[in-house]
């Protein structure tokens, strides 16, 4: 059997990629955009008929923080639309057994009741800041449940949290926070900075899993899970942002002051996910937040 990973040179598709390899039981291709553009709709389904793999796993998609998410709506929409329905269609023309979609926390409302269960979609507004991405990964999660409605395929949605671990993007312009603060903290200190200004109050709380614990669940959920509803994958628990700041400054070995810039936008006040049903899967998350930290100021350090 042939698992194909899409992104798989990013954050999350190359963990995928490990741990396929890892357990060693199933051949794995990993593709991104230098083996195939699936923005390109033709091309898409010319790969897929021609690599004719039993499983797809989609970890292809345009992502960003929230100053990327929001000057940017636009592309982070209309691209991640264009590739999740390439990627799926094809899969539809190949006759692929299992496709896993992979969604984000986002979806949820923005004032959401905590913690949140997947069944809370689309009961409130979106926040405004990354309302565009959010609305894509939606329409993913509808697109599989329409062709598990019409075709009765056996695909899934999965719904990660916050992820971070090596491979991150650490672009200042377009990263998320985790890998954000990382850079400014071991920048800051090999500069000998004073301080170091972060966007927000630093009171929104947030939580975090290694990503290496979320190619592990994803795994679980493909040979354990058939719904047509989506599954959350989390750690269930949460920490403000000023918190994470800290501890990833005390780990960079920064100690000058840390200044909130209250003009930047904050984002969703809360979010955790309620994990309840990827745990009767069998399934937690294995690494620690101190011990992910630490390894992933290390490969920041030995890497970039």
């Amino acid at each position: 059997m042939t698992i194909l990973v899409a992104g798989a040179t990013g954050l999350v598709g190359s963990a995928i990629v490990r741990e396929i390899e890892r357990i060693g039981k199933e051949e794995v291709k990993g593709i991104s955009s230098k083996d195939v553009d699936l923005l390109d709709r033709r091309s898409t389904f010319a790969y897929i008929k021609d690599l004719d793999p039993s499983v797809i796993i989609d970890a292809a998609a345009r992502v960003g923080g929230i100053s990327a998410n929001n000057s940017h709506p636009v592309d982070f929409l209309t691209q991640n639309i264009q590739i999740q329905s390439n990627l799926m269609d094809a899969a539809h023309e190949a006759n692929v057994k299992n496709f896993v979609f992979l969604g984000s926390s986002c979806i949820y409302p923005r004032d959401c009741a905590q913690p949140i269960k997947e069944e809370y979609i689309m009961t409130g507004a979106l926040e405004q800041t990354n309302s565009a991405y959010a609305i894509a990964k939606i329409a993913g999660l509808e697109l599989i449940k329409s062709y598990r409605k019409q075709f009765g395929h056996k695909w899934i949605s999965v719904m990660p949290t916050n992820l971070y671990g090596p491979n991150d993007n650490f672009d200042l312009e377009n990263s998320h926070v985790f890998p954000a603060l990382i850079r400014k903290f071991i920048e800051g200190k090999r500069k000998k900075d004073k301080s170091v200004t972060l966007w927000g109050s630093g009171s929104p709380k947030r939580e975090f899993l290694h990503v290496d614990d979320l190619a592990k669940a994803i795994l679980v959920c493909l040979y354990k899970y058939d719904s047509d509803q989506h599954i959350n994958i989390g750690t269930g628990k949460d920490l403000e942002i000023k918190e994470l700041a800290i501890k990833i400054a005390n780990q960079a070995g920064f100690t000058g002051e840390i200044v909130w810039d209250k003009a930047k936008p904050d984002g969703t006040p809360r979010k955790v996910l309620d994990t309840s049903k990827i745990t009767n899967l069998g399934w937690k998350p294995s690494i620690s937040l101190d011990s992910g930290i630490a390894q992933t100021v290390q490969w920041y350090q030995e890497n970039k």
